[in-house]
């Protein structure tokens, strides 16, 4: 059962934490990404065998599997999918960036130009459940950034296939190639290519510890995106709130991993009782029923707070993956919100929304990372390259300057580089 604490029982910085199981994940993931290395599609292979129970013939996905995956998703599905991309594609048009020119001095002109990488990897979860969800947030930014090559892999079923929803949303979301890979090895693959596995520039997406552990080995070979760890959502609520609405917005995020984090803020104690009594009547009723009751026992909470103004203070230092304020004037609290990867915003607007269609990326940080980092976006896809043009008038009106400046750093050669071009004229 959810517990019900009183505000100061639990340090504000401890709300989300949760019992980690003790495995050494830094040394085998380590090796794994060295034997990739050296044997690149061989130890794809036995790694697929070993670990996905599955012995494949060819990694890559052809274009008639995909073909025969977007015939066999009902076609309601199919409308889903694309006007959720949609959605995507709408809100995320907006976070394109224009490159810079100044040119508001004689003879000098700066700027900065804005380039996509030229390959990005997207990781997709597999195993307890299939995410076409994070296909399409992971793979539309990239297209919209421009990226010439999207490579997707994610882990094969025990019958050597990828879901049809997967590959459906792929093909929806302009996926360039596609292979069967999940865990540490796949993230290796990407990061330095094998025989069938091409080498991108950056890995996005969601996975397990030993994923996230990959993507944290491989960084500097390769940009990433976060290191994410488990879900969490904070649902901040006044009295007005349903207790039904809140308690099946917190299981929405338990289900999801048994170290899922779900915790409850309120200013009153009788909403604080009623969602714990309807945690439990909604439990059962859940397909995932195990792994939600897991995380909301071992790692839910229900915080009663003073006032809202404390559960602000207390999302504001623990910066929320998903915070959902569950009350009737959102707007009035939004600018008091400083950390948090993603706001939803009133009583009608549960995080699954934004998981699926609402448009805003799903692709968030975690565990306290929302107080620097940001949710995935097309900013992520590209990078930025400045430039600086001088006349040779220009240079000489600093010249000197820069060949003092250089001097107390003590770079004579730096001195040099500035002065040498105006010697004779001395």
């Amino acid at each position: 059962m959810i517990k019900i604490l009183k505000y100061g029982q639990v340090k504000n910085s401890e709300i989300f934490s949760r019992v980690v199981p003790t495995v050494n994940v830094e040394e085998i993931v380590a090796d794994i990404i060295a034997n990739v290395r050296t044997s690149g599609d061989k130890a794809l292979f036995e790694y697929c065998e070993k670990f996905d129970k599955v012995k494949l013939d060819r990694l890559a996905v052809s274009e008639a599997e995909i073909d025969a995956a977007v015939a066999a998703v009902p076609a309601d599905f199919l409308r889903i999918l694309r006007e959720a991309a949609a959605n995507i594609r709408h809100f995320h048009e907006k976070q394109k960036r224009n490159g810079f020119m100044i040119n508001d001095r004689s003879g000098i002109v700066m700027g900065q130009k804005v380039t996509p990488v030229d390959r990005a990897g997207l990781y997709v979860p597999g195993g307890t459940a299939a995410y076409p969800s994070t296909v399409l947030m992971d793979a539309i930014p990239a297209k919209i950034a421009g990226v010439e090559q999207v490579v997707m892999v994610t882990p094969p079923g025990k019958d050597g296939k990828i879901p049809d929803v997967i590959l459906a949303a792929a093909r929806i979301a302009g996926v360039d190639r596609i292979f069967k890979l999940g865990g540490a090895q796949a993230v290796a693959a990407l990061a330095y290519g094998t025989e069938s596995v091409p080498k991108v520039d950056k890995i996005v997406g969601p996975g397990n510890a030993f994923v996230a552990e990959a993507k944290k080995q491989v960084f500097g070979t390769v940009s990433i995106d976060m290191i994410a760890g488990p879900s969490e959502i904070l649902v901040l609520a006044d009295a007005t709130a349903d207790p039904r609405h809140v308690a099946a917005d917190l299981l929405s995020q338990a289900e999801h991993d048994k170290l899922a984090s779900a915790v409850l803020v309120t200013d009153s104690e009788s909403l604080a009782t009623a969602v714990q009594a309807e945690i439990e009547r909604q439990l059962p009723l859940l397909s995932r029923e195990e792994i939600a009751r897991t995380s909301i026992d071992n790692n839910g909470k229900i915080i009663v707070a003073p006032d809202l103004s404390k559960g602000i203070e207390i999302s504001n230092e623990i910066a929320p993956e998903h915070l959902e304020l569950c009350v009737d004037n959102p707007f009035d609290y939004l600018d008091q919100i400083r950390h948090a990867g993603s706001i939803f915003m009133g009583k009608n607007c549960p995080e699954a929304l934004g998981d699926y269609m609402a448009g805003p990326n799903h692709t968030l940080p975690t565990g306290g990372t929302a107080k620097f980092s940001s949710p995935l976006s097309v900013d992520d896809f590209v990078k930025k390259t400045q430039y600086t043009y001088f006349t040779r008038d220009a240079l000489a009106k600093i010249a000197d300057d820069v060949s003092y400046f250089a001097t107390k750093e003590g770079l004579t050669a730096h001195a040099k580089s500035a002065t040498v071009r105006f010697e004779e004229e001395k």
